[in-house]
C-alpha cells in the first residue's frame, strides 16, 4: 500500500523521536534537506496536499503558492507566527496547531523564572559554584519575596489562565491585559498596559507573538513596572522592546527579568549575560518529556484526521 506523501519543512528538533515516527507512517519529502528549494518544490507541486512543520521552522507564502493541491499546514507547537496565516487562508487551506498540551509545563517555567530572578537562584547557583561562599569572597544581594504581591498577565489566553491560576496559589492578586476583557474570569482586567504595569509587582508575558504583538512590551511599559518590577517572558523575544528593556535594566530603571525567548534567537544580548538580576533559559518553556510526547502525538492526530475525514482537530481559527 502506498503511503500517503508528506512535505516536513525542518526536522523535529525538540523531540527527535517525531522524525522517525512521521517516516514511518508517511512518503517524507525532507523539504530542508534538498540542495535546491524551489527546484524540490517545482519537481513535487502536484504531489503534495499536506505539509508538517513546527513553530521554529513556519511555512511561508512562497511555499504556499509553490503547491496548488495544499490543503493543510499541520505544525508541531502552540506558536503560529512563523506560518504565513492569511496566504493559507486565502486558498482555504487549513492550519494546526498543539494547543493545550503544553500550558503547565509553560506556565511551570514562567513561575520558576519568576522565582529565580526574585530569589536569585541562577546568581546563588553560580555563587557555590565558584567556591565563592566557601572562601568567604563576596554575597548575593537580598532577594524579592514572591508570594502575596501583585501579579499582572500580558494575555489570559490558554498559557497565561494557567500562569494566573497559579499565582492563587501563591496568595497573589492577578490582574490581566487582553485585546477585551474576559466574561468567564474573575480576574481584575486593566485596559491599559501602561497601567497594567503599574499596579503590578511581576509582569509575566504571555500573548501571541506575530507583528501584531512586535515591541508591545515598549520602553513606557517596562518604565512603568519600575526598579523593583521584573518582567518574565515566555511568550516570543519580539514582544518586548528588547534594547528598552537592556538598557534599563543596565540603568537599574527594571528590577530584573526571567526570559526564555529573545528578539534574534538564538542570539542573546551579551549584556545581559552580565546581569546577575536576569535569568536566561534556551526557549525551552515546553521541554519536558510528557510535554513533547503529547506534542508530537497531537501534531500526528491532525495528520491522520486530516487524512481520514479532510479536517484537522486543533485548527487554528
Amino acid at each position: 500500500m502506498t503511503k500517503p506523501r508528506i512535505l516536513q519543512i525542518g526536522s523535529y528538533a525538540g523531540h527527535p523521536p517525531a522524525d522517525a515516527e512521521i517516516a514511518s507512517k508517511y512518503d517524507v519529502l525532507q523539504y530542508w534537506k534538498a540542495a535546491d528549494q524551489d527546484a524540490f518544490l517545482r519537481e513535487h507541486a502536484q504531489d503534495i496536499e499536506i505539509i508538517a512543520t513546527s513553530a521554529n521552522h513556519g511555512c511561508n507564502a512562497k511555499v504556499i503558492a509553490a503547491l496548488p493541491k495544499l490543503r493543510a499546514i499541520c505544525s508541531w507547537g502552540v506558536g503560529y507566527d512563523t506560518i504565513d496565516i492569511d496566504a493559507a487562508r486565502a486558498r482555504k487551506i487549513l492550519v494546526s496547531n498543539t494547543p493545550d498540551v503544553l500550558n503547565d509545563c509553560v506556565a511551570d517555567l514562567a513561575w520558576g523564572l519568576l522565582i529565580a530572578a526574585c530569589r536569585n537562584i541562577g546568581w546563588g547557583d553560580r555563587f557555590v559554584r565558584a567556591n565563592n561562599w566557601e572562601n568567604k569572597v563576596g554575597s548575593l544581594t537580598l532577594g524579592t519575596r514572591v508570594s502575596g504581591k501583585k501579579l499582572g498577565v500580558v494575555g489570559l489566553g490558554r498559557i497565561g489562565e494557567a500562569i494566573a491560576r497559579r499565582g492563587l496559589g501563591f496568595d497573589m492578586e492577578v490582574a490581566y491585559h487582553n485585546r477585551s476583557a474576559r466574561k468567564d474570569v474573575d480576574y481584575r482586567y486593566i485596559n491599559s498596559l501602561v497601567e497594567l504595569a503599574r499596579w503590578s509587582d511581576f509582569l509575566v508575558i504571555a500573548t501571541v507573538g506575530g507583528p501584531s504583538t512586535k515591541g508591545l512590551i515598549n520602553e513606557e511599559v517596562l518604565r512603568a513596572l519600575g526598579p523593583k518590577g521584573i518582567v518574565v517572558n515566555i511568550a516570543r523575544g519580539t514582544v518586548i522592546d528588547e534594547e528598552a528593556m537592556v538598557r534599563l535594566l543596565a540603568e537599574g530603571a527594571l528590577g530584573g527579568a526571567g526570559l526564555d525567548v529573545f528578539e534574534k534567537e538564538p542570539k542573546v544580548p551579551d549584556q545581559l549575560k552580565t546581569m546577575n538580576n536576569v535569568v536566561l533559559m534556551p526557549h525551552v518553556a515546553s521541554a519536558t518529556h510528557e510535554t513533547r510526547r503529547a506534542m508530537t502525538d497531537c501534531m500526528l492526530g491532525n495528520i491522520e484526521a486530516f487524512l481520514s475525514t479532510g479536517k484537522v482537530l486543533t485548527e487554528i481559527v
